[in-house]
């Protein structure tokens, strides 16, 4: 229970920033991307010792694949990050209800949902936004799979962490709004309209076969010996 509370607040905390500054905040990649990192790198190190800090489906599907997370857990850690991601989004849409400037309820359009093709930013196409969807969470997982002792937020885990969100952010956030994140992109779908709600199918099906093969990739160059506990010469 404390791994699934843990997994829940920190995707609460992380759609926050999703929310709170890339829908009602100043406009722009570069303050989600950097709070969005800063968040990240806040709840690793208040709670990746509780759960191993994933707050992500796909951190989850990527870790299992790479084998440094249960497989029998990975739906109640799943559950516990979409629960906490709509939370997050239905009170930061609340909140957005609630002011009286115009601009404000503009950006009730979409919410800071995901898209493809007239969804996204840039336009770009569904191959496009999946290219770039599983790239850049296929390279978030191997970031994580060679600083993140098993089961724990260790050492400069959480910056690091932090630091390749925002840089991935930075990058896709033009193309696809930026997802990497299925527990994120339901939570703003569910509020931003029919066209996000049609096109989260890819924002799950992307980031699990980036996560996949990030983790499979992540497990043959960094973690040289799971068995011992020895992953690349941090003792877990």
């Amino acid at each position: 229970m404390k791994s699934f509370a843990a997994e829940l607040i920190g995707t609460f905390m992380i759609v926050s920033m999703v929310c709170g500054v890339g829908a009602l905040g100043p406009a722009g990649a570069l303050p989600v991307a950097v709070a969005v990192g800063l968040a990240t790198a806040a709840m690793m190190s208040a709670v990746g010792h509780v759960s191993g800090g994933h707050f992500n489906p796909a951190i989850t599907i990527g870790l299992a694949a790479a084998g440094r997370h249960p497989v029998g857990h990975t739906i109640s850690f799943i559950v516990a990050q979409v629960a906490g991601a709509v939370a997050a989004a239905f009170i930061w849409y609340v909140i957005a209800l609630e002011s009286s400037d115009p601009g404000k309820a503009a950006a009730l359009g979409n919410f800071a949902a995901n898209g493809f093709d007239v969804g996204s930013p840039g336009h770009f196409n569904m191959a496009g936004v999946a290219l770039a969807e599983a790239l850049a969470t296929a390279l978030l997982v191997v970031v994580y799979v060679g600083t993140v002792p098993k089961h724990a937020a260790h050492g400069f885990a959480p910056f690091a962490m932090g630091c390749a969100i925002a840089a991935l952010l930075l990058v896709t956030i033009p193309i696809s709004n930026g997802s990497l994140n299925p527990a994120r992109s339901t939570a703003t779908a569910l509020f931003g309209g029919q066209l996000a709600v049609s096109q989260l199918w890819l924002f799950w099906a992307a980031p699990f076969v980036g996560a996949v093969l990030g983790g499979f990739f992540g497990r043959w160059i960094v973690a040289r010996n799971l068995g011992s506990g020895v992953v690349a010469g941090v003792l877990e």
